[in-house]
């Protein structure tokens, strides 16, 4: 059993349509990602994991053609996706990103793993997104999302969940029951501000383009530290997606 990434990805998007293969310096997003991915020293795969209809086809060519290795199961059941794919690739534990975080931090995503495998946990993720709003916790931005979860976990999830939203979020049955999982979060050592670094908006795609125009290096991906810099020098190009980083912040309000 190994560690393995596994990214999902689909060409559907009610927000953004076809955004993971969107070019970022000729290089379509994805790609990005699993080279950012593969940087990490302590995985031993990186596996896209793709929904098995007609309209992802384009997804299933993009991975042949760039030896990156794939998995096609069902769109709406994200989980028994993630479920398969980790039982073909024998993962434990998986690394969960999806494809709309092309900052993802190899560095970062190091340590989570590293904490997962130094303690007791069934599912540990880095404290950032949506989710993470709710905790009394530092977070870091939203776009560094990370999870690590054993196979085990995985497996009663699969077996046990059955509401759809359970079946659509992969890791949602696990999280929310604690009582049946023992679950970390890696959070963050400063107090960063609220930004977006997910791509889920043409908007986000825009900041995440300039990020890269700056600091990509081939080969040497950049961290989080580089980002904060750069927007610290650029403070403008936060507005470029301010206005979802303040609807995000009104949905939190609402929730709490």
């Amino acid at each position: 059993m190994k560690t393995i990434a596994i990214i999902q990805a689909r060409m559907g998007s009610n927000r953004f349509p076809g955004k993971v293969l969107k070019s970022i310096l000729g290089r379509p997003m994805l790609w990005h990602i699993v080279e950012r991915v593969r940087a990490v020293p302590s995985i031993a795969e990186v596996v896209v994991a793709v929904p098995d209809n007609p309209a992802n086809e384009v997804l299933r060519r993009f991975c042949a053609d760039n030896q990156i290795a794939l998995f096609a199961g069902s769109e709406t059941d994200v989980l028994d996706r993630y479920y398969r794919a980790a039982q073909h690739f024998k993962a434990d534990p998986v690394l969960r990103i999806t494809a709309d975080c092309p900052l993802a931090d190899p560095q970062l995503i190091d340590r989570l793993i590293q904490r997962y495998k130094s303690g007791s946990y069934d599912h540990i993720g880095i404290a950032a997104g949506a989710g993470a709003q709710l905790l009394n916790k530092r977070r870091f931005p939203d776009g560094l999302d990370a999870e690590c979860f054993g196979f085990s976990a995985l497996d009663r999830a699969w077996h046990e969940a059955t509401d759809p939203r359970d079946r659509e979020h992969v890791t949602r049955y696990i999280w929310n029951n604690k009582e049946l999982f023992q679950c970390g979060e890696l959070t963050a050592d400063l107090v960063y501000p609220k930004l977006r670094l997910t791509v889920d908006h043409p908007e986000d795609f825009e900041l995440v383009t300039k990020i890269y125009e700056s600091l990509y290096r081939e080969g040497r991906p950049f961290e989080l530290s580089d980002v904060m810099k750069f927007l610290d020098k650029n403070p403008g190009l936060v507005d470029l997606n301010r206005k979802w980083t303040e609807a995000d912040n009104y949905r939190t309000v609402l929730e709490s």
